[in-house]
């Protein structure tokens, strides 16, 4: 009766542990959720200095987003920049992660390095892009040098080419987060029994055997969690291209996000439209997470 008792005290203090962030959780997250989809089914926007509304108007806000053409617009947008620098990314980070944790290499000063490479992840976004549009606006120092070593004649106009700024949203994004996956990578490569590298160099297996056929395979728990995350966060990236266009998503809005979109909803104080645009984006989250889950979770291990 005593031990039973003990365990009861016990899973008590889990319970009690939970609950700060159980009461952040329904205060900072789940409230402001249903708060959302509340005013996603109403008319509220402000007129000049009229304030219209809140007025019940079921789905309208809805068929609005749907009919003006813009949603998919901005969301190939939002999915070709992440791609762009999702890819590289990982397969930097990948490179990264074995060569570091390959004891054969025995490679010196690893920790300075791997400080080096989550550097750039300490620093704002805001500053990234503040950084990037000096480098190579049209008298930036970019723009010198090409001309200077006789690439270009007059300065190129980065910010007024559509994958030109596409391609520094994307770079800018790579850099800031392949620290921190070559970082995840690294953990998921260091819990690996060292005994399997073994037994197939025992076997004759080369590195690049060893690192498809074990490395990768144990790996894709943690590599589904880098993907996932990476997507949300995608999906979410606002400040970099918002900054590096000045709000405007220019050349011909081809780097307007999704969440640049709902932010001028949110500029306008139209509520509503911005609650059904929030709406139409948590169900797109949870359709591509849920795809990448069920295609890099399978059973069978080739």
């Amino acid at each position: 009766m005593n031990k039973k008792s003990k365990v009861v005290s016990y899973n008590k203090w889990g319970y009690i542990f939970l609950i700060p962030f159980t009461v952040i959780f329904l205060i900072f997250q789940l409230v402001p959720l249903a708060t959302t989809i509340y005013n996603s089914f109403f008319e509220n926007y402000r007129s000049g200095l009229t304030q219209i509304g809140p007025n019940f108007v079921g789905l309208q806000n809805y068929g609005t987003i749907i009919a003006n053409g813009d949603l998919p617009t901005y969301f190939i947008n939002t999915m070709i920049m992440w791609l762009m620098g999702f890819i590289p990314q990982i397969l930097l980070s990948l490179l990264l992660g074995a060569w570091f944790t390959d004891p054969s290499l025995r490679l010196k000063c690893q920790t300075f390095f791997k400080t080096v490479i989550y550097l750039p992840n300490l620093i704002m976004a805001s500053a990234f892009a503040m950084l990037f549009f000096t480098l190579f606006s049209d008298s930036g120092p970019i723009n010198s040098m090409l001309m200077q070593i006789g690439v270009f004649k007059e300065a190129y106009q980065f910010m007024s080419h559509v994958w030109t700024v596409r391609t520094l949203v994307a770079t800018m994004n790579c850099l800031m987060w392949f620290g921190n996956t070559t970082i995840l990578l690294m953990a998921g490569m260091l819990g690996i029994d060292p005994s399997l590298f073994e037994a197939a160099q025992v076997d004759g297996a080369t590195s690049t055997q060893i690192f498809y056929k074990i490395t990768l395979p144990l790996l894709r728990p943690i590599l589904i969690f880098v993907m996932i995350t990476s997507l949300i966060g995608g999906l979410q990236m606002f400040d970099v291209p918002q900054i590096l266009t000045n709000g405007t998503g220019d050349p011909m809005r081809s780097s307007m996000t999704l969440i640049m979109y709902l932010n001028k909803h949110l500029f306008s104080k139209n509520y509503g439209l911005a609650g059904a645009l929030s709406v139409f984006l948590f169900v797109i989250t949870g359709i591509l997470s849920l795809i990448v889950f069920k295609f890099t979770n399978s059973d069978k291990v080739k």
